[in-house]
């Protein structure tokens, strides 16, 4: 029997419009080596993984009359032709014009007539080396019963898992009968199905009504010559076109802050993007006193028997902090950050980082997709920004037995939200991967530019001498940062 999709599913499928489409990505740089690491391979190593991820070769069906929520079903017409495809840049592709292609790429909606995902294969990067674009709606992947398919991709050894192929065959796909009388025979013997329906269908119209009552909004706020009320230079009305900013860091220098001024990593990392913000919005002319706090939901991993345990082996809950972009010292910035989470270290449900990173065949890209689920759920909560920050192994992954270089992760936009930004700690270094609305952020390559100075600013306190980032940006290098990470 075709399994029905739950209201939180459907929830965040009702929340997707062209302008804020609902779905992850994932860039990914590899080395080839000799490995022969080429299109062909990642054809042939889709196909090996992903029956791992039985979900990622099935679309969604609607009940007609909608008289319950749609299923799963196996697609007929799977091509993994379609899905894994195959792009250049011409030779030698620079970062800048990767990352361009990768946002024009995360600015199309998925087409909801097949299996929610596209992996796109790369070539021509300067050095020889390959990117791996993965991209994955949200509802494919709940952390509980399917994880992100670029997570299966990745190896902990050159060696690749030798695995057996299975002798997949669609399921013949339900009839229209077929699907109103799975419906009705859900009604009597799964009553609390039909409830669900009818929570998501309510909250559909909600969400609709929202939608109008911003935009007649915004019309009204034009006409009176007015800037619209809760106007927020993190916020506004979205285009349906993105931008991507990358920052590569060093892991080490995180950890040279922590060991001075104490608090986690997480602090520090959170700390920088206090700091990038704060010189952002300097550089933007915007007034800093009104502007004390940047409300921020944080994604985080808890250790709790009464919520339900994803594969990355704990619950993840949204928390929330108010980033001090107001506050001039780079230390008291720190402080104050670390003393917002203290409240949460102190229940004891937190769980450590290394711990997360050890999960065996743990990749980055699951936590990130749920993280961002679960910031969306919170909406209705007022934050202006969603940070999240994964722990990933500290040795190389690889792909067909390329070794991954660098990770950037690309967190969608949700509506009325001009910004994102996702956070992987990777083989000793850490990435930063901004997403921005194409119209209301376009300087968005400043505020990554801010990054690494936030952090020369937080090196600067140690030992009472200067010291400068070890990391390099995906974009153009700030003059503060001219040591390279390689």
């Amino acid at each position: 029997m075709s399994e029905r999709l739950g209201s939180r599913d459907l929830a965040v499928l009702a929340g997707e419009s062209p302008s804020a489409p609902r779905h992850n990505a994932t860039v990914e740089i590899f080395d080839p080596g000799d490995s022969g690491f080429d299109y062909a391979r990642l054809v042939e190593l889709v196909g090996d993984r992903i029956t791992f991820v039985p979900r990622y070769r099935q679309r969604i069906a609607a009940v007609p009359g909608r008289l319950a929520n749609p299923v799963w079903v196996d697609d007929p017409d799977f091509d993994l032709g379609y899905h894994v495809r195959r792009s250049a840049l011409p030779r030698p592709g620079t970062p800048d014009q990767l990352f361009e292609l990768v946002a024009r790429i995360i600015s199309r909606p998925l087409d909801r007539h097949r299996p929610l995902w596209e992996v796109y294969f790369i070539e021509g990067l300067e050095g020889g080396r390959v990117a791996m674009l993965s991209k994955s709606h949200e509802v494919l992947v709940d952390g509980v019963h399917t994880v992100d398919l670029a997570q299966v991709l990745l190896d902990r050894t050159p060696e690749p898992r030798l695995l057996q192929h299975d002798d997949w065959r669609p399921l013949s796909a339900p009839s229209s009968t077929g699907l109103v009388a799975g419906a009705l025979q859900d009604a009597v013997t799964d009553p609390a199905s039909v409830l669900d329906s009818v929570r998501a269908s309510l909250d559909s119209a909600l969400r609709t009504a929202d939608a109008f009552a911003s935009r007649a909004s915004e019309i009204a706020s034009a006409l009176s010559n007015r800037r619209p009320s809760g106007d927020h230079p993190l916020g506004g009305r979205l285009s349906q076109q993105r931008r991507l900013v990358t920052v590569r860091t060093a892991l080490a220098d995180y950890q040279e802050v922590r060991e001075v001024h104490g608090g986690t990593i997480n602090d520090v990392i959170l700390a920088t993007v206090t700091g990038a913000l704060r010189g952002w919005l300097l550089g933007r002319s915007e007034s800093m006193s009104g502007l004390k706090h940047v409300r921020t939901v944080v994604p985080v991993s808890v250790s709790d028997r009464d919520l339900e345990t994803t594969s990355l082996g704990s619950p993840i809950i949204a928390y929330f902090v108010d980033l001090p972009v107001g506050e001039t010292s780079p230390v008291v910035r720190l402080h104050q950050v670390s003393y917002a989470f203290q409240a949460h270290k102190e229940t004891g449900r937190g769980v450590a980082a290394n711990r997360l990173a050890g999960i065996a065949g743990f990749a980055p890209s699951t936590f990130h997709a749920i993280g961002a689920r679960v910031a969306a759920d919170e909406t209705r909560r007022g934050f202006q920004l969603s940070v999240t920050n994964v722990p990933g192994p500290q040795s190389p992954l690889y792909a067909a037995g390329a070794r991954m270089v660098e990770t950037y992760p690309v967190h969608p936009l949700l509506p009325g939200h001009a910004l994102a930004i996702g956070v992987t700690s990777y083989d000793g270094h850490v990435y930063y991967g901004i997403t921005a609305d194409r119209d209301q952020v376009p300087d968005a390559d400043v505020l990554g530019q801010c990054v690494p100075e936030a952090l020369a600013e937080l090196l600067d306190t140690i030992g009472g001498r200067a010291r400068a980032p070890r990391g390099r940006r995906g974009k153009k290098t700030s003059k503060r940062t001219t040591r390279q990470g390689r």
